[in-house]
């Protein structure tokens, strides 16, 4: 759960100021009054969300604190004892709730599983006290399993800007993941499993070869080995990542999921061919330089990020830039594996040709499906992590 001291806008019903080009006035709010302009675009979430505003807006209730819970117990009403409903309201996507009581204004804001909860009050230790009220108990974190990982994911929401979740994520110890990959990646991937913030000499990490040869896998495992010290987060839409300065700026600062300081942070960006193959310059050359900014530029002093990428091109193919000597903390080829390797790993030769077999075909096999078709991936947690 993440504290904060103020909440960020939403879209929707809007509280304007009205300009005062008279004196200077006895109080601030009397600079500010506010004007409710609503039209056919909001929803009554929208103005609840704006009616909340009010006290504070007046200096009524001039302290405020909120809190970000990323999954809320279904049973939790994040309403703390003795509060009065004032508005309920709900949309497609969200409810919101606007309560009060003596001395603070109360605003609840769920979405699926998450919700923004904000506090305002006549003195902050009011807003405190009842924020941990409404909040006591309500976050629903499942106790973490060994094979589990926490991941983060960043995306960027429409009604809420950046945005980032957590997971619990599956992933396989190195040792039991390593028979998936032929002989050189596995050398290689013992390596980087063992790596220490001692060992940090470069900052991006660079995974590539053909679809279906286990990357994916090979990064949640990563996540697993790197769990005492490093915080992995997955970036859902890279391709705006690095167009939007000020998404990118939220990400390069940062959002710990520990109290500790000092821990490194991953950030995965997943199939990213367009962005760092060699015509990138001419293509997508300011998002290619903002990426190089975040590993080693001004973007990354100071902060202990690290930028793991994956993409389906050959070495070749990607930019000079990007494969420069010093910049790579390790880069990978993730090939098939030989002929030789794929039978000892299916325990058969059948379906399997001379130039061997990638993970995914010999998971497709093993499925008893087509080697060129993916297995449903209901049909099995491992069926997911060949990628």
């Amino acid at each position: 759960m993440r504290h904060a001291d103020t909440r960020r806008g939403k879209p929707g019903a809007r509280a304007r100021p009205v300009p005062d080009h008279g004196g200077m006035p006895a109080h601030p709010h009397d600079a500010l009054p506010i004007r409710l302009t609503v039209d056919d675009s909001d929803s009554p979430c929208d103005v609840v969300d704006a009616l909340f505003l009010g006290r504070f807006a007046t200096g009524e209730q001039p302290y405020s604190h909120a809190a970000n819970i990323d999954r809320v117990r279904t049973a939790a009403t994040l309403l703390p004892p003795g509060a009065r409903v004032l508005r309920a309201a709900r949309d497609d996507d969200r409810s919101t709730t606007l309560a009060e009581g003596d001395g603070w204004t109360l605003l609840v804001s769920r979405w699926n599983r998450g919700a923004d909860v904000t506090v305002t009050a006549t003195s902050a230790e009011l807003a405190k006290t009842i924020l941990e009220q409404a909040t006591d108990g309500a976050a629903d974190e499942p106790e973490p399993q060994p094979e589990n990982v926490t991941m983060g994911f960043w995306y960027v929401s429409p009604r809420r800007g950046p945005h980032r979740t957590t997971r619990q994520i599956s992933a396989g110890t190195w040792e039991e993941v390593r028979p998936n990959y032929t002989a050189p990646v596995a050398q290689a991937m013992d390596r980087l499993m063992k790596t220490t913030p001692e060992d940090i000499a470069g900052r991006l990490l660079l995974l590539h070869g053909p679809p279906g040869t286990g990357k994916t896998s090979a990064l949640r495992t990563l996540a697993r080995s790197w769990r005492d010290w490093c915080q992995v987060d997955c970036v859902l839409d890279p391709e705006r990542l690095f167009s939007d300065v000020g998404y990118l700026m939220d990400i390069a600062i940062g959002e710990d999921d520990t109290a500790g300081k000092g821990r490194w942070r991953l950030l995965l960006l997943e199939d990213c061919d367009e962005l760092i193959r060699g015509e990138a310059k001419h293509t997508a050359g300011q998002a290619l330089s903002r990426l190089l900014n975040l590993t080693d530029g001004l973007l990354g002093q100071g902060r202990n990020v690290l930028v793991g990428v994956t993409t389906n091109e050959d070495l070749e193919r990607l930019h000079p830039a990007v494969v420069r000597p010093g910049r790579c903390l390790a880069r990978i080829e993730v090939g098939r594996l030989t002929r030789e390797e794929a039978v000892a790993w299916l325990g058969t030769e059948e379906g399997i040709g001379r130039d061997g077999a990638t993970l995914a075909e010999l998971y497709a096999l093993r499925h008893g499906t087509s080697p060129a078709s993916v297995p449903d991936q209901r049909e099995g947690a491992d069926a997911g992590l060949y990628l």
